[in-house]
């Protein structure tokens, strides 16, 4: 891999460079990315550039729960009528979502904050969607809300549900968060789904 750097092909090189800005890609596995698009036929090079222009032009997020939704004002669990709307369960990010959906136990709906309360990285709360989801609840007065705070148990997700707890307080919404089946500093995207099952179904008022 090497070798490549010593190429000059600044076409490679800046194929390269943008593959090293997404997550966790450092410059070999950039030059291996870089690598298969250069080995593969025109038509799957064409066709991963397409689908990464209808992600930008066709994804959005969800006006309601902040969640991702395609070519429509809502998403899909907002929008499913049949879903528990009085329980709303509060995730970090959209990718969230799908592993609360694969513990098959909790049939409301959701609210994405994208991010957690982190003071030393200059993160506060008017960063995040709390105060979304406060009006959210707020705007219907006459519905008592369970707010389900599926967090992590890290510094940060414990410093945003305890703000939380205490910013909703006063309005119409029961504070649960998941049972002691998270381990210290877990996060969703790690645990396997009957322990999520179990800390969601044993979830404790705040």
């Amino acid at each position: 891999m090497d070798a490549l750097r010593s190429l000059k092909v600044p076409t490679f090189d800046r194929l390269v460079q943008e593959f090293q800005k997404l997550p966790s890609v450092g410059r070999r596995s950039a030059e291996r990315m870089a690598l298969w698009v250069l080995k593969s036929p025109k038509a799957q090079a064409e066709a991963l550039g397409q689908a990464l222009i209808d992600a930008k032009d066709k994804i959005s997020f969800c006006v309601q729960c902040f969640a991702y939704t395609e070519e429509e004002d809502l998403c899909a669990f907002c929008s499913d009528q049949s879903r528990d709307f009085k329980k709303i369960c509060v995730v970090t990010q959209p990718s969230d979502i799908g592993k609360i959906e694969s513990s098959g136990v909790f049939k409301g709906q959701y609210h994405v904050l994208h991010g957690l309360i982190a003071p030393l990285d200059g993160v506060g709360p008017s960063d995040i969607k709390i105060y979304e989801l406060k009006r959210r609840v707020q705007d219907k007065p006459e519905i008592d809300f369970e707010i389900i705070l599926a967090l992590s148990t890290d510094i940060e997700g414990d410093t945003t549900s305890l703000y939380m707890s205490q910013e909703f307080e006063n309005i119409n919404a029961k504070i649960s968060k998941l049972a002691q089946g998270v381990p210290m500093g877990g996060a969703l995207e790690f645990l396997d789904g009957r322990t999520l099952a179990l800390a969601i179904e044993q979830r404790q008022e705040i």
